[in-house]
């Protein structure tokens, strides 16, 4: 799979539609074949991925043993609103309302790509998420985070 950026603002409709911004779609070529998985994240948000991505991720949780409560309560919680989305023939795709209402979602939408998969945010929480960082905190978080990394992403030894 390709990392997917940028960021795309977007209008749902009135019935949670959104159209899905073409250079977006540019960098999903299976997504009329495979279709796309919205569900919760862990940010007020929603988080969209392709099959493949998410089909990943159902082999990482069906090798958690389910004989512990905390596995269980943690797949539960996770895959709980879990929804297929299929691209119509204008190129919409439907949003659960009661995913909407989670991540508190009205009408203007950002979809921010990160790395495998798009983040889903009202265009106030997201503002909101970016502007809790200031620009020295983040270079702070940087250093913190990607600063024992070798130029090849590996850690330095």
């Amino acid at each position: 799979m390709n990392y997917l950026i940028g960021e795309y603002e977007c209008k749902l409709d009135t019935k949670g539609r959104m159209v899905v911004p073409a250079a977006l779609k540019r960098q999903l070529p299976d997504v009329e074949r495979e279709g796309l998985v919205v569900n919760r994240g862990f940010e007020k948000n929603l988080v969209i991925y392709t099959r493949a991505e998410w089909n990943k991720i159902l082999k990482q949780l069906s090798r958690l043993n389910q004989f512990q409560p905390k596995n269980r309560d943690f797949v539960r919680k996770f895959m709980s609103g879990a929804t297929e989305l299929a691209l119509d023939a204008a190129g919409r795709v439907l949003l659960p309302k009661s995913l909407l209402e989670y991540a508190e979602v009205a009408s203007d939408v950002v979809l921010a790509c990160n790395l495998e998969k798009i983040e889903v945010w009202s265009k106030a929480q997201y503002d909101q998420q970016l502007g809790a960082l200031s620009e020295e905190d983040f270079s702070d978080l940087a250093e913190q985070v990607m600063g024992g990394f070798d130029l090849e992403g590996g850690l330095d030894g």
